[in-house]
């Protein structure tokens, strides 16, 4: 999943207008609901998503994405199962708390020597596939070595077929 790709850094506030939008890698082997979710709580702790910004009205997410309805359902209940966001009848869904985030100073920081990172590893040959699994392997290291838990995704292994 590329946040990117779903999200902009400004998104737009508009009223019934959501700042994310669901992108699916078929690929990933990660279901379809818990695609959705990761790409929620990335969106909270980068910040692209605040308490009273709307989720993607159901039929939207269907429409774009052509599945099943209940695959949505699913990804918002676990959501509110997670404190993060609640269902309004009628309304929608809407983002009710967030998850820890850098503030955006040090983010823009960070994703300037990311981009410059993920340069020289497509200098030195690396694909998509191969970036992601030198990150993830090395994320797990860092983890390790500091006596922490890994992102629960990674550590999991919610993240099937990466190394």
């Amino acid at each position: 999943m590329d946040i990117d790709k779903g999200i902009s850094e400004e998104p737009q506030r508009a009223a019934g207008v959501s700042p994310i939008d669901f992108r699916l890698d078929p690929a990933s082997g990660v279901p379809t609901y818990l695609q959705l979710v990761h790409q929620v709580e990335h969106a909270l702790r980068l910040g692209y998503l605040k308490p009273g910004d709307q989720l993607p009205k159901v039929r939207d997410v269907v429409a774009a994405l052509a599945i099943n309805p209940n695959t949505v359902l699913k990804a918002y209940k676990d959501l509110e199962g997670k404190g993060l966001a609640a269902g309004r009848p009628g309304q929608g869904t809407f983002i009710q708390a967030t998850l820890s985030q850098v503030a955006l100073p040090e983010l823009s920081g960070l994703r300037r020597s990311l981009f410059g990172w993920l340069a020289d590893a497509d200098t030195a040959g690396l694909d998509e596939d191969g970036v992601v699994a030198l990150f993830t392997s090395v994320l797990r290291d860092f983890y390790k070595r500091r006596g922490g838990q890994a992102d629960r995704g990674v550590a999991s292994g919610e993240t099937e077929g990466v190394a």
